[in-house]
C-alpha cells in the first residue's frame, strides 16, 4: 500500500491531526512562531502552536462546540488560530449584533474558503466584496423580488409545490420514508422557478443530480478533511474529498451552462422569465452601451446562480426536515400544532396571511430554526479596515467568525437554550412575540438575501404538511430513540433517519 493510499483512508479527526503532527516535525524548522509582533495585540485566546495553531484543542467535526466553550474562558471577543490562520471569534447576542449591525462596514467583508475560492475565484453574490458585491447584491435583491420573492406569486408557487410533495408522501402509505430527497426537491423547485423561470419534475435526472450534488458538497465542506485542506492546501492531494467536491462543482457548472444556453436561445427581453433572463438582458444592455468594466459577466452569472441555488435549497430544506423530526420526537407539541391548524384553517389551503392567527405554529417554526442552528458559525467575515471593537484592536483583513449558535443558545437571553421550547416565542397569553436574539439569517450587511422567501416557504410547507399528515417514528422505534445529534457538515442536517407520514385528511 502506498503513502497516498494510507492518507486516502484517514477520515477521523484524530487521524488527520496525527498527519499534521508528523508534518509539523518536518516543517518546524522552517516555520517561525506565529509572529512576535502579534504578541499582546488584539483579543485574548488560547496559546497557539507553530503551524498547527489551536487545532489540537478543537473538535474538527464540530468546531462551533469548542468555540462556545472557549468563549466562556476568553470572553465574547477572542482569538484562535486555525492552523496558521488568525481568526477572531464573536460570541453572544450583544457582541454579534454590535459587530454586524453597529460596525457593519468594518466587519462586512467576506473571507474566502480555499476550496470554494479555487472554483469561483471570489465571484458571486455570496463570496465577492467591494463594488462587485454591492452591484450584484442590489441586482439580486431587486430581481428576486420582481420574480416573486415575498409576494403572492411566490406564495402560489409554494402552494403548488406543496401538492407535489404531499403526493410523494402519500405514495408511501404511512410506511417509513427518508424525507431528505423529496423535501430537498420541493424546496429547490421554488428557487428554480425564480432563478430559471420554471420548476422541474422530481424524476428529472438533470434536476435531481444538480440538487443531490449540491447537498452532498455542502455536507463535505464541513468535513474535517476539507477543513484541513482549506488550511493546508499543499497536503490536499492526500484527501479525496477535495477532488469529489471539485468534480461535483464542475458538473454543476456544466449543467448550468447548458441551462443558460437554452434560456439564451429563447430569451425575450420584454418578458423575462426569471433571474437568469434578467441578468442576460442587463449584460446585453451594458455590452450594447459600450461598457467595458461591467460586473455582469458570464463568470458572475454562473457563480451567483450557483450561490442562489445552493442557499435557496439547503438551508430551508434542512430546517423543514428538522421541523418534521422534532414533531415526531415531541408528539404532544405536534398535537398542539395540528389542533391549532384544524381550528383556524380546517381543510382549506394554508395561506401566508394565516400566520398571524397561528401563533403556536409560528412559535414552533421559529423554535425549530433556533434550536437547529443550521449555520452555527455563519459564513466567514473579514475586517475591511483596522477596527477597535470592545477595547480590542483587530487588524484589517482579519478573518472573523460571528458564532451564530452562541446567539441562538445565549443563556442570558433564552430561558431554556438547549431545549425545544416553543414558549420562547409566546407571551403569557399565547400570542407570538418576536425576539431580538433570533438571528438564524445572520444580521447586518451580509444578512441572508432570501430571508423573506425562506420564512414564507417554512410556514407554508410546514403548516401544510402538518395539516395533511401525522408524523410518527418507524415501527419498533420510540420517540426517545430519535437522535437529534446533527450530522457533520457545513450546515447542520439531521442525522440519517426515517419517519412515517400518516395521512390525516
Amino acid at each position: 500500500m502506498g503513502v497516498s493510499d494510507v492518507f486516502f483512508q484517514l477520515s477521523s479527526s484524530a487521524s488527520l491531526l496525527a498527519v499534521l503532527a508528523v508534518l509539523l516535525l518536518v516543517y518546524i524548522i522552517s516555520s517561525s512562531s506565529l509572529g512576535s509582533r502579534e504578541k499582546g495585540e488584539g483579543p485574548p485566546g488560547p496559546k497557539p502552536l507553530p503551524l498547527l495553531g489551536n487545532l489540537l484543542q478543537l473538535d474538527l467535526e464540530r468546531p462551533y462546540n469548542t468555540l462556545l466553550e472557549l468563549s466562556k474562558k476568553y470572553g465574547s471577543v477572542f482569538t484562535v488560530y486555525m492552523g496558521p490562520k488568525k481568526v477572531v471569534v464573536l460570541a453572544g447576542y450583544k457582541t454579534v449584533k454590535e459587530a454586524l449591525v453597529n460596525y457593519g462596514e468594518e466587519f462586512g467583508d467576506r473571507d474566502q474558503i480555499q476550496i470554494v475560492n479555487e472554483f469561483n475565484k471570489g465571484h458571486g453574490v455570496i463570496w465577492s466584496n467591494g463594488d462587485v458585491w454591492k452591484d450584484l447584491r442590489r441586482f439580486a435583491l431587486t430581481n428576486l423580488r420582481d420574480f416573486g420573492m415575498g409576494k403572492k406569486a411566490c406564495e402560489d408557487k409554494i402552494v403548488e409545490e406543496c401538492d407535489f410533495l404531499i403526493d410523494v408522501f402519500k405514495t408511501f402509505k404511512g410506511k417509513p420514508i427518508d424525507t431528505t430527497q423529496p423535501v430537498n426537491y420541493a424546496v429547490s423547485n421554488i428557487i428554480c422557478s425564480i432563478v430559471y423561470g420554471s420548476r422541474f419534475e422530481y424524476d428529472d435526472p438533470e434536476f435531481t443530480s444538480l440538487v443531490d450534488r449540491t447537498n452532498k458538497n455542502i455536507q463535505l465542506l464541513g468535513s474535517p478533511s476539507i477543513g484541513i485542506y482549506n488550511l493546508f492546501p499543499w497536503i490536499g492531494k492526500w484527501f479525496n474529498n477535495s477532488e469529489e467536491i471539485q468534480t461535483a462543482l464542475h458538473a454543476n457548472k456544466t449543467q448550468n451552462l447548458r441551462l443558460f444556453g437554452r434560456l439564451k436561445e429563447t430569451l425575450n427581453p420584454q418578458m423575462c422569465r426569471g433571474f437568469v433572463d434578467a441578468f442576460l438582458v442587463r449584460q446585453q444592455h451594458l455590452e450594447g452601451s459600450g461598457v467595458t468594466n461591467s460586473h455582469f459577466t458570464d463568470d458572475q452569472l454562473l457563480a451567483t446562480v450557483l450561490n442562489l441555488f445552493a442557499a435557496g435549497t439547503d438551508t430551508t430544506a434542512t430546517t423543514l426536515r428538522w421541523g418534521l423530526l422534532l414533531m415526531t420526537k415531541y408528539p404532544k407539541i405536534q398535537h398542539q400544532v395540528q389542533e391549532e391548524i384544524s381550528r383556524v384553517i380546517g381543510s382549506r389551503q394554508v395561506q401566508i396571511e394565516d400566520r398571524k392567527n397561528l401563533p403556536f405554529t409560528d412559535a414552533v417554526i421559529h423554535e425549530t430554526q433556533r434550536l437547529a442552528s443550521i449555520v452555527p458559525m455563519s459564513l466567514p467575515h473579514r475586517t475591511s479596515k483596522d477596527v477597535t471593537f470592545q477595547g480590542h484592536f483587530i487588524k484589517k483583513g482579519t478573518t472573523v467568525y460571528p458564532l451564530l449558535t452562541s446567539v441562538l443558545y445565549d443563556e442570558t437571553v433564552w430561558e431554556k437554550p438547549h431545549s425545544f421550547y416553543p414558549e420562547h416565542f409566546l407571551d403569557k397569553d399565547g400570542k407570538f412575540v418576536k425576539r431580538d436574539a433570533f438571528m438564524p439569517f445572520s444580521a447586518g450587511r451580509r444578512i441572508c438575501l432570501g430571508e423573506s422567501l425562506a420564512r414564507m416557504e417554512l410556514f407554508i410547507f410546514f403548516t401544510t404538511l402538518l395539516q395533511h399528515f401525522r408524523f410518527t417514528p418507524p415501527p419498533g422505534v420510540s420517540e426517545d430513540d430519535l437522535d437529534l445529534t446533527p450530522r457533520v457538515g457545513f450546515t447542520l442536517n439531521p442525522s440519517p433517519h426515517k419517519l412515517c407520514a400518516v395521512s390525516c385528511m
